[in-house]
């Protein structure tokens, strides 16, 4: 299509993805994903024709300017979006396809000194939430999601969101159907365990457990349990001080 082509591709991603676009010539003065991008073009345009120094000088310049930095060897796809864009970092065997959109904050990062493949491949359509860091060489398939905050460390199917650190598949998306298997929710789930074993617990040292967190009270706890005119869990703190305290009482002696 050529580079006005690809250009107009640009603006017409950023005024797709982003509601707060107000037009094509907002974006084209104001949004700095969309400025880094075209100085990227250039700066990647003069590294792949060997040119020495100058193709860091504005890549740095495009980071000075828009507060993302992109090495100029990084391979990009058409209509990549970056969305606010501050403190975005791509680096240089990095490789981006088409569709992709990235929020503030994205690490694109390497784990080794070697001069080899050492960034990530994200494949067609992916998104990579705010904050979040995909390190290493490995690839994101198509459609996939990367949840705000995660850091991605091995490879990621088509159509899979991530979420966590180290991040870890949650949900598949059908993309025909735009419907989610399973919704993304790790966090309740390690609650949810974690209150049946502490159930589990109180079921073997006191013969009852406490409601679940939803039985609670208005207040948001449930007081002391009173069990025929006694307290428990009061009861069986008294029993253990008693305990402790012949037993000390016996060493002394």
């Amino acid at each position: 299509m050529g580079l006005l082509g690809d250009i107009k591709a640009d603006l017409d991603a950023a005024q797709r993805l982003d509601p707060a676009a107000a037009g094509a010539l907002e974006v084209a003065l104001t949004y700095p994903g969309f400025h880094a991008r075209q100085l990227h073009r250039l700066a990647h345009t003069l590294h792949a024709q060997g040119v020495p120094l100058l193709p860091r000088l504005v890549s740095h310049l495009s980071r000075a300017l828009t507060g993302i930095e992109i090495h100029p060897g990084a391979q990009i796809g058409r209509r990549l979006f970056i969305d606010h864009g501050m403190g975005v970092v791509i680096g240089e065997t990095a490789i981006i396809g088409d569709d992709c959109h990235l929020y503030q904050g994205v690490t694109l990062g390497g784990t080794s000194r070697r001069r080899v493949k050492r960034h990530p491949t994200l494949g067609h359509n992916v998104t990579v939430g705010a904050g979040a860091s995909v390190i290493g060489a490995v690839i994101i398939g198509e459609n996939a999601r990367i949840g705000a905050g995660s850091v991605v460390v091995s490879n990621v199917p088509a159509n899979a969101t991530v979420v966590g650190v180290p991040g870890h598949i949650v949900a598949f998306q059908d993309p025909e159907e735009e419907t989610t298997v399973r919704l993304p929710d790790p966090e309740w789930d390690r609650i949810h365990i974690l209150e049946q074993r502490i159930r589990d617990l109180e079921q073997k040292l006191f013969g009852h457990s406490h409601p679940p967190l939803d039985d609670m009270d208005d207040a948001g706890h449930e007081g002391v349990r009173i069990e025929d005119g006694e307290d428990t869990l009061g009861n069986a703190a008294r029993s253990q001080a008693e305990q402790r305290g012949r037993g000390e009482s016996a060493d002394r002696q």
